[in-house]
C-alpha cells in the first residue's frame, strides 16, 4: 500500500506538467497506478473489504468447535459448499485438525 505522500506527489507531479510515463519511472509505481490516482478524487487508501460468501464462517467455526471430527466432505455437504470453500476457510481462521494428539 502506498502513502498518502506518495500519492499526492504523483499527482502533484503530473498536474505541473510531468508526463504519467515518467511519472510512474520516477516514483517506481505502475501507470496504472498513475492513472487510477489521477481520476479519483480523494486519494486516501481504500480497504478492501471481504467479499459476502455463499459460507457463513461463524458457522463455520461453530461447527468446527462442535464436531471437530467432522471431515471436509461433511463440512462441505453440510452447509452445500464445496470442499475448497471449508479448506480455504479453515485455512485462512487458522483452524487446523490434529490427526494425533500424542507421539509413541
Amino acid at each position: 500500500m502506498y502513502s498518502l505522500d506518495l500519492r499526492q506527489r504523483v499527482v502533484e507531479f503530473v498536474q505541473e506538467g510531468g508526463t504519467k510515463a515518467e511519472a510512474a519511472r520516477r516514483y517506481r509505481v505502475a501507470p496504472s497506478t498513475v492513472y487510477s490516482w489521477l481520476n479519483r478524487a480523494d486519494l486516501k487508501p481504500t480497504l478492501a473489504k471481504r467479499r459476502r460468501r455463499k459460507l457463513d464462517w461463524n458457522a463455520l467455526r461453530d461447527h468446527a468447535k462442535q464436531h471437530p471430527d467432522a471431515r471436509l466432505v461433511e463440512r462441505a455437504a453440510h452447509f452445500g459448499v464445496a470442499i475448497s470453500s471449508i479448506h480455504y476457510a479453515l485455512k485462512e481462521m487458522k483452524i487446523t485438525r490434529k490427526k494425533r494428539t500424542s507421539l509413541p
